[in-house]
């Protein structure tokens, strides 16, 4: 039975470290109070994607403003269509929208893109939904 155990955790671990390398790396790169909009904050970030990698099922409560920079993306929200972006492209999440697809679209090379987000200040970044 311990040894069942053991084998079980060992494959559950080789599992999930692919799955967290998969993981996208967000840096912030300014955040600032809005004055003229109290309670509210303007955050720009960059996410990237390594070959592959997504997000999961997830909103912002936020205006979300996305700039591709390298690589492709795509992206759907509930109720829409997919639409696979490249760079210079532009893609908008409002504060009721559900982010169901958010990927990479290649399987070897990165993508990256950057975010402006127009949100409560102190709230999270990314809600995930269940």
């Amino acid at each position: 039975m311990l040894r069942k155990k053991i084998i079980m955790v060992a494959l559950i671990s080789l599992i999930a470290g692919p799955l967290r390398a998969q993981q996208p790396t967000v840096t912030s790169l300014m955040s600032q109070a809005l004055r003229d909009m109290p309670g509210k904050e303007g955050l720009v970030i960059t996410v990237e994607y390594a070959p592959g990698g997504s997000d999961p099922i997830h909103r912002h409560h936020a205006h979300a403003f996305v700039y591709v920079l390298e690589g492709a993306i795509v992206m759907q929200l509930q109720g829409g269509q997919p639409v696979t972006l490249t760079p210079g492209q532009t893609f908008y999440e409002g504060p009721n929208d559900v982010h169901i697809v958010g990927r990479n679209a290649s399987s070897t090379q990165p993508a990256k893109f950057l975010v402006v987000l127009v949100k409560a200040q102190g709230a999270p970044v990314l809600v995930p939904v269940p």
